[in-house]
Parts: structure tokens; sequence; C-alpha cells
């Protein structure tokens, strides 16, 4: 693995060694100060050291290891300008970044002129102040004072069957915590059932915790939610569960309450967010995180087409450096179980259109994430701009929500078909919800001797539809006129609903 070197010494050379010893890559140090590399030996014991003089080219030659970078860093900026064409001429592929230093303005321009790049006092002075001082830095600073009133371990609690976007975040998040000295589990209801997420979690290697409703929570001391920000919506916490951070890019329906509220739906991923503080924190994004933070911003913003906005293709910027983009793309091509291709192909085929909307349900569903991906796939069907695909597992209907468009918002219209009898939410064209069928009481809805999955089908359908005819101010189903089911080749059922002057399919 290719490493950096850093040559010289001083206060400030060795406070780099220090933060660069704590990423992924191996550290030299060349100086010909005995004490200084005394105490680099010491303190900094992942970094290896090398005595001799580093102004005089012939001095590297005892490095073996491949540089990738030299960071030239003296107290007097003469002797810098010396390092820097020494380290030139010994490893001339290698990026070569100097500190200017004060004083000696010919040798300020000599650095000037032989460096790639300079790092001036005065302007990092000025940047670092006006970087803590800003929004960035206040939150930083928050989280940190909240961190240091936990008493560990804290519990990081993704919102339920975990999407990469709030694992991602969570394990970002536990970084944060250990660099405080807080240890900290990455939490989770449900399932990861997705192929995908399964990678996911796989190939990097995450640890986490699948907790069931009723666990004793009294171990942990304190609770973070991610991606998410109430508790026992969306995960099965008590919802009287104390929480101190919550971060979150999803718009919240009723006020948040924590020692540390994070809420910004303005970005695309709650990655993005995360990736802010781990730069705040001055510590080095190592290769696992970088990879599992650019995979949430990927798959959140839809390969950066949904709701993306600068501040994602930043921290993507950011994070690709240090990423695995070989990982990345063993994620991207899991396979297929064979009850997920079932899964889909029964919602294709059960589906019902009502004019540019399609609406399905699969009865004992094995993977809930494949309700997501049979709604994505049936938003392809032309002239259809809106899709709902629903299963039923375990007494509970899960609801998956797709729509293209300016003109509806699917996660509000989903919020309010069925926020009242369960809890829904999600984006402005990927949304979910979840319904206890024990809760159909509150529609007032009569149960009889038909089979649940057909009871289930009218009051979701209902429910659904009525919202989308109020906020389009229009009736999409059969009301106006006649009512048409055309059987397609795959079994799919599409309804047209046409004006009482049109008799038939042909007119």
């Amino acid at each position: 693995m290719r490493a950096r070197l850093v040559a010289g010494s001083g206060a400030l050379a060795y406070e780099l060694l220090t933060r660069l010893s704590e990423g992924d890559r191996p550290v030299v140090a060349v100086s010909d100060e005995a004490e200084w590399l005394e105490a680099v030996t010491e303190n900094v014991p992942d970094a290896t050291v090398h005595h001799g003089d580093p102004t005089e080219p012939s001095t590297f030659g005892v490095v073996e290891t491949e540089i990738e970078s030299v960071l030239a860093f003296a107290d007097d900026p003469a002797r810098t300008a010396g390092i820097v064409p020494a380290t030139a001429e010994a490893f001339p592929d290698a990026l070569r970044i100097a500190y200017l230093g004060s004083g000696d303005a010919d040798a300020r321009a000599a650095i000037e002129r032989d460096a790639d790049r300079v790092v001036d006092p005065a302007t990092a002075t000025k940047a670092a102040i006006t970087d803590r001082l800003s929004e960035a830095g206040s939150r930083f600073r928050n989280l940190r004072h909240v961190f240091a009133g936990i008493e560990s371990p804290l519990s990081i609690v993704m919102h339920d069957n975990p999407d990469p976007d709030a694992i991602a975040s969570a394990l970002a998040l536990a970084r944060l915590a250990n660099l405080a000295g807080l240890s900290a589990e990455l939490c989770y209801y449900g399932s990861i059932a997705h192929q995908e997420n399964r990678a996911f979690v796989n190939l990097l290697d995450i640890e986490l915790t699948n907790l069931e409703a009723g666990d004793d929570l009294s171990p942990f001391g304190g609770f973070a939610l991610v991606d998410h920000s109430r508790p026992g919506v969306n995960d099965q916490l008590p919802v009287e569960t104390p929480v101190d951070v919550v971060i979150d890019h999803h718009p919240p329906r009723e006020p948040v309450e924590a020692a540390h509220v994070d809420l910004r739906s303005d970005v695309g991923a709650t990655s993005t967010l995360l990736v802010e503080y781990l730069q705040q924190s001055a510590i080095e994004i190592d290769e696992t995180v970088a990879t599992a933070l650019l995979f949430g911003i990927r798959v959140d913003t839809d390969e950066f087409r949904r709701e993306v906005c600068q501040a994602d293709f930043e921290a993507a910027a950011a994070l690709l450096p240090a990423a695995n983009l070989g990982t990345l793309q063993r994620i991207e091509n899991p396979s297929m179980s064979p009850e997920t291709v079932e899964t889909i192909g029964h919602a294709i085929r059960n589906r019902t259109r009502h004019g540019p909307v399609v609406i399905t349900g699969v009865d004992d569903i094995q993977d809930r994430d494949a309700l997501a991906q049979a709604a994505d796939r049936l938003l392809n069907i032309e002239d259809v701009t809106t899709t709902l695909v629903y299963g039923i597992t375990d007494g509970t209907i899960h609801v998956s929500a797709r729509t293209r468009g300016a003109d509806l918002d699917i996660g509000e219209a989903l919020r309010d078909a069925f926020g009242a009898i369960g809890s829904a939410g999600g984006h402005a064209d990927m949304a979910g919800a979840q319904i206890e069928t024990g809760s159909f009481e509150a529609t007032g809805f009569e149960a009889d001797e038909r089979p649940l999955v057909e009871i289930v089908d009218e009051i979701v359908t209902d429910r659904f539809l009525d919202v989308l005819e109020a906020r389009w101010n229009r009736q999409i189903r059969a009301g106006t006129g006649e009512q048409y089911h055309v059987e397609g080749e795959d079994g799919g059922r599409d309804v047209f609903v046409f004006p009482p002057d049109v008799e038939s399919i042909d007119d």
C-alpha cells in the first residue's frame, strides 16, 4: 500500500503524523532532529521513522515504501524550501504539499514555486476559525457535547428493515461516538432482506444488532436515531424512549425532541449529513465508512437523479478517494433469491390499473424489500405515473409506493391515507407505510367472511384512491362512466374508466 511521508520537524509536523496514523495508509517520517524522531517513535508507534537530512535527496534512499504524497513541514520556511526539491527528486510522482510558514519572503516564494500545494498559516487559521464558527461547526460541537453526557454503550437505532443510507449513517455516527470515547451498537428492528442490502452488510463486514419488540433496553446508556426521527414511528422502540441524538433528512410531521436534533430535508441522504460531521471532526474517513456512505448517498438519490442537491455531490466527491469502488460493484450486482423473483412476479401479474395509477397486492410475503422492487418495475408501464404495492406478513400490511412527476408528493399522500391507522412517510417520489390488521376497526369497516387479502385490498385501494382523487381534484376510478378490466398477457388487469358517452374501448 502506498504511504504518506512527512519530512521536517516541529509541532505541526508531529500533529500531522499523529492524525495521519489514524488513517488507512502507512506513514513515514524523515528528520535530522533526533529528539523529534524519538518523540514520534514513542507516541506514534505505527509510523516508520528514518534519521537523515531531508534537504538531501540521497537521504530518502532508505525509504522502501512507495510514496503517494510528501508533506514538507518545518518551522523555518528556508528549511522547507530545501525539503521540497529534495523530495521531488527522490519521489517525482508523489504529490508535494508544503507549509509556507512566516517570515522569509524568498523562501516562501520558492516553496510556492516548487510545491504542488501549499498551506498558508494565515489562510488556514482564518478558514479553521470560520469553519468552526459556522453552522456545521456548531452542530458538531453540540453533538460532541451531547456525547460527553452519555454513558456507554450508545444504541444507534435505524428505521425498521434499514436501507443502505440508514446503515451507513449509523456506522459513521458510531465512529464519531468512538472518537468521543463512547462505545456504540448499530441496532435495528425487522430484517435486512433486500439482496443488495445483505451484500452491503456482509461485504463491508458491518456488525449490527437485531432487536425485537419487547427487548430489554436498559443496558444502553443512550439512544440515537438515524434516517428517521421519532421513537415508535418506523421503529419498534417504545414511544416514551428518551432520545439523545436525531439525524435525519426526512421532513417531520410532528415536533422532534432530543438533546441534539439535525433535520435537513434539503439534502438527498442522511449519509450526506454524516459526511459533514466527519469532516468537522478532522479524522480521516476510513475505507469502510467511505464506501458505506458513498453507497448510501447513491441509493437514496437514485444515482444522483432524485431529490439531489449540491451538498450530496460534494459529499460523494469527498468520499470517492477513500471508497473501495470494487466492493461497491460487488454490492450492486448480488444474486436475487427465488422468493424475491416470485414476489415481484406475483405483484406484476396481480396488478389493477386505475388510469395512471397501478395498485397490486401480495399475500404472505417472504421478502418485504421485494415490494419496493415491484413498485419500481411497475412504474415503467406506459402512461403509469403512480404505483402502490402492498404485502401481508405476520398481521402487518407493508406498503411501498412510487410516483413520478411534480403533481404528487407520495410521502404526504401515504400519510394522509394511512397515518390514522398505521405509520407512513417518505419522500416526494418514494414512500412506505405499515398497518396492523388489528387497526381496521378504526376504518369503520365491518369484517366479513371474505379472505383477508380481499378485505385488505378494498381498504388499501379505497383509502389511497380517495386521497389521490382529492389531491388531483378528479376521479380516476369507476363512477363517471363504465369500468373495463382488460386482461394482459401476463394476467395483470388494466382498469380503464370511460365517460358515459363512450360505449367501448374501441371508441
